[in-house]
């Protein structure tokens, strides 16, 4: 016994797709931008150093002397050479005095003489000129104060915002060939 037997044939869609791609433009314009910076606030305020050098002391230890203090050391000692001639010249009237009534006038005399105009010894010392620390220095510092007022700097940022484009992409499809079952039954 023979059965019957189904056959089905298939043909399937054929589609042609026309595919039309997206467009996208992206651009960033650059930020807008303004910087400004203030100077800052300078203030300096100083005092100046003081400098003292006395060296009066020095030029008298060289012999070197304004005119009213050399007449003043002159008179000054004049006047003590001429009490100290006054003194001697007592003293040896009085030792003369003395010895007259002695008969030893003339012995008196005769040491009178060589005291006075006899060789005298000089003292012998070594002097520094000028003597040390006759140059007084007197120094006062100065002072500086700096004072800084710092600034703010000023700035302007502006953000621009993106231009974007877009074109949506596009399909579009035929049917080239339709779909088809076909079923026989032989026998």
């Amino acid at each position: 016994m023979r059965l019957p037997q189904i056959q089905i044939r298939t043909t399937d869609a054929k589609l042609d797709l026309h595919i039309g791609k997206p467009q996208q433009h992206i651009e960033q314009p650059e930020a807008t931008l303004h910087i400004e910076q203030p100077a800052a606030i300078l203030e300096i305020h100083t005092t100046r150093g003081v400098l003292k050098i006395d060296s009066s002391q020095a030029r008298r230890d060289l012999g070197l002397i304004g005119p009213i203090e050399a007449t003043r050391n002159a008179a000054k000692e004049g006047q003590q050479t001429a009490l100290s001639g006054i003194e001697r010249r007592v003293n040896e009237g009085r030792q003369i005095m003395m010895s007259a009534g002695k008969g030893q006038g003339r012995a008196i005399m005769q040491n009178i003489a060589k005291q006075n105009h006899g060789p005298h010894r000089v003292p012998f010392n070594i002097k520094f000129v000028p003597s040390i620390g006759s140059v007084k220095i007197d120094y006062t510092p100065g002072t500086t104060d700096v004072n800084i007022e710092r600034r703010e700097p000023i700035i302007d940022a502006k953000v621009n915002k993106p231009i974007y484009e877009y074109t949506p992409g596009k399909v579009t499809g035929t049917m080239v060939q339709r779909p088809n079952v076909d079923i026989d039954v032989i026998g």
